[in-house]
Order: C-alpha cells, then sequence, then structure tokens
C-alpha cells in the first residue's frame, strides 16, 4: 500500500508516529511511506525584500526540521519512506499531491476541533476532506 503522510512537525505529527508505532502493522515492508510537509507562502512583500535565495532557504531548511524526525522514526521501525516538501497552500497542496501521486491512503492529524470552531476557524484536516478523492485516515 502506498501511503502519504501529511506532516508538520506539531504534536500532531508525533500522534501520527505514536499511532503507527502502537499498530505494527502499518509497520510492514508491504507499505511504501511518503512523506509530506508542506511550508506555507511567505507574504509577497517579504518575499521580495528577503530575495529567492534566502526565501528558498528558509523553506528547505523549516520542510528538514519536520521531516528529519520523522524519517528517524521510520528508519528505527526498518520503514524506508520518500521526503517530499513543497510551498504553497497548505490543504489545497496536499489534497493535489494525495490526488495526483498514485496513494491509496492519506495519513494525518486533526486538532479536534468541535463543528463550531471548524465552521469559524476552518481545519487544514476539514478542507483536505472536502478536497482529496483518497481515503484519509485522521489521527486525533
Amino acid at each position: 500500500m502506498r501511503i502519504l503522510l501529511a506532516v508538520d512537525g506539531s504534536p500532531y505529527t508525533q500522534k501520527i508516529l505514536d499511532y503507527l508505532a502502537a499498530h505494527a502493522e502499518w509497520l510492514t515492508p508491504n507499505h511504501h511511506y511518503t512523506a509530506l510537509t508542506v511550508q506555507p507562502l511567505l507574504p509577497p512583500r517579504a518575499a521580495k525584500a528577503l530575495g529567492k535565495a534566502l526565501v528558498d532557504d528558509y523553506h528547505s531548511e523549516e520542510a528538514q526540521k519536520v521531516l528529519l524526525p520523522v524519517q528517524e522514526f521510520l528508519a528505527a521501525h526498518q520503514v524506508t519512506a520518500v521526503a517530499e516538501s513543497a510551498v504553497g497552500p497548505i490543504s489545497q497542496t496536499i489534497a493535489e499531491t494525495a490526488d495526483g501521486g498514485g496513494y491509496d491512503l492519506l495519513i494525518m492529524g486533526t486538532r479536534g476541533h468541535g463543528g463550531l470552531a471548524k465552521l469559524v476557524m476552518g481545519s487544514v484536516a476539514t478542507q483536505v476532506l472536502a478536497e482529496s478523492k483518497l481515503p484519509v485516515l485522521l489521527i486525533r
């Protein structure tokens, strides 16, 4: 099974890893993982002031902070993973990557806000569920 892990370095990323560790059937050679982190775009004025090279370095460093612990966790469980990073609208980028990458499942964390909070604040998980055709396993 090809599985996309949407990770952001938050405590919810750790909850995803804890879930995988607690369910040995997820950590087998039958599963092929891709860990994806999406960095939001910087405001245009800030990006212009900093310059493309500095902005690219920033996005790369932030992505590595998120992806390295995930790769180390999976390697410790003898599971290799591809690491990918992208820059753009978070939910849209996750959904497009999930739908266009030939994956069988998307696993991501959710903060678990109630219905009213989702309505007021929005939620990356809620938006991905609405935009993606792929089955999604939400870890809370």
